[in-house]
């Protein structure tokens, strides 16, 4: 009813429209809940600001906000990171590998898609500025835009991995599809931001 509501609304008004999908419930539910009623009407251009209603605290809402708007690439504030299910062929701990890279990304405003996989079944993703496959006996293989770049081993995936985001965004900054970068104080150490104009 919320998607058909909105789009008809988009049909006959030009204004800016406020969306959410009220008393979604308690989480996780109701985030996946906003996201099935809120990604269609976003994927249609509809929409300018976004509420996320959860029960309880806030503070979350927010969260699931960036999360959907990333999703559905409205906004796209934070590198994303790709991972396969698990499943025999795997033989590296690919669970800790994410979330040690979700450690290291944490605060980059980069807009990178970077896919891990536990094996090369699943093939470099083509949609993906730079993939991690791993192939045999805890190695792995770095591939650039669908080309193999690196071999690593599992023990060096994660800083491998590091070095390559960080050479891609010298590379689109220096050709200015990157905004600048400022480096801040966030309480935590220092981190980057992006200039924006």
């Amino acid at each position: 009813m919320a998607v058909e509501a909105y789009r008809l609304y988009a049909k006959q008004a030009n204004y800016p429209t406020h969306i959410g999908i009220t008393e979604a419930g308690k989480a996780p539910y109701a985030v996946t809940k906003s996201a099935c009623g809120l990604a269609p009407i976003l994927l249609d251009g509809i929409g300018d600001t976004i509420r996320i209603s959860l029960l309880g605290d806030p503070v979350p809402e927010i969260a699931a906000a960036f999360d959907i708007l990333q999703a559905t690439q409205r906004r796209v504030r934070k590198p994303e990171l790709i991972a396969c299910p698990t499943c025999g062929r795997l033989d590296i701990d690919l669970e800790g590998i994410i979330a040690q890279m979700e450690k290291r990304l944490e605060g980059r405003t980069t807009p990178v898609k970077v896919s891990i996989l536990g094996c090369v079944v699943n093939g470099p993703a083509k949609r993906a500025r730079r993939t991690l496959a791993s192939r045999r006996q805890r190695q792995g293989v770095i591939f650039k835009r669908g080309e193999i770049i690196r071999h690593v081993l599992e023990s060096e995936m994660v800083d491998a991995l590091i070095e390559e985001i960080d050479k891609w965004e010298v590379e689109e900054r220096a050709n200015g599809n990157l905004p600048k970068e400022k480096s801040v104080d966030n309480g935590k150490g220092r981190t980057r931001l992006p200039v924006l104009k």
